[in-house]
This record gives C-alpha cells, sequence and structure tokens, in this order.
C-alpha cells in the first residue's frame, strides 16, 4: 500500500469581486505525518509565481465538512448542500477556495483508508518515543491500572 496520497481536484478560487475561477489543486496525504493534509495550488494561483501548498490539520478538515472550523490561519465551513469552503489568511491577504463536499469525503476516506483514526499517534511514534524518553531518564512507565 502506498504511503503517499496525491489527489488532484478542481477547486474555484473567489475574487475579492465575488466571482469563481477554476483551480487545478492537488490534496495531499502522507503516513509520515498522519494528522496532517496538503493542499497545493499551482504556481499561476500565486502572487510570486511558486506553487503553494497549505498544511493543516486532518482532523479540521473533517470538522469543517459539518460546520465551521478553524480560527487560525484556516477556517473551513459548509456552503450550501454541496460545496465547502476554505478561507486561507497569509501576510499577503485571504485567500477564499470553494470544493465539492464530495471531492474532499473521497479524498479523507482514501487519508483514513491509509492511516485510520486508530493508527494516527502510532504513526507519529509516540509510544516508543515516550518509553525512550522515559528510559533515559531513569525512569518506569507507571503501571496501566493507576490511570
Amino acid at each position: 500500500m502506498a504511503d503517499r496520497l496525491d489527489h488532484p481536484a478542481r477547486a474555484r478560487l473567489i475574487t475579492p469581486e465575488g466571482r469563481e475561477r477554476a483551480l487545478p489543486v492537488t490534496l495531499r496525504y502522507a503516513s509520515a505525518d498522519p494528522l496532517a493534509v496538503q493542499i497545493a495550488f499551482p504556481p499561476e494561483a500565486s502572487l510570486d509565481g511558486a506553487e503553494v501548498t497549505w498544511i493543516f490539520a486532518r482532523r479540521l478538515l473533517e470538522e469543517g465538512l459539518r460546520a465551521p472550523a478553524g480560527g487560525g490561519d484556516v477556517q473551513i465551513w459548509p456552503c450550501g448542500r454541496a460545496r465547502t469552503v476554505l478561507e486561507f489568511h497569509a501576510p499577503q491577504g485571504v485567500a477564499l477556495v470553494q470544493f465539492d463536499r464530495a471531492v474532499l469525503r473521497r479524498f479523507l476516506a482514501r487519508t483514513y483508508a491509509l492511516v485510520g483514526v486508530a493508527r494516527e499517534a502510532g504513526g507519529l511514534g509516540l509510544e516508543r518515543d515516550l518509553d525512550r524518553l522515559l528510559g533515559d531518564a531513569g525512569c518506569d512507565s507507571p503501571p496501566s491500572d493507576q490511570y
């Protein structure tokens, strides 16, 4: 099984005048960073002519499909019955990008097929790193029945 997904998609960039401009993007996910998703925008969509990639929590994308989510540089909310809006804040300005909700749901389903929720922490090696840290500090792990 692949450890990385590259999912081409069509989005609509909402201009300051309220017009929509079709935009090809790539939705990305890697099992090496199981808590994050990426959206790569083509060079023609950026002010400096370089590809722009936004990285944010997979859970944020999932939550934003159902209800407004986020509060920082990335905010996501449902728009009508079939679309979802992603709002990206950068020092250069704000970008509004609209997706068909079904496209984002398919992408998320593929990410969860690659790394399920139960395996997210395992993908980060947290238990192994914690055991090593506690071992290096001369500490024993607490018995599991204490908590």
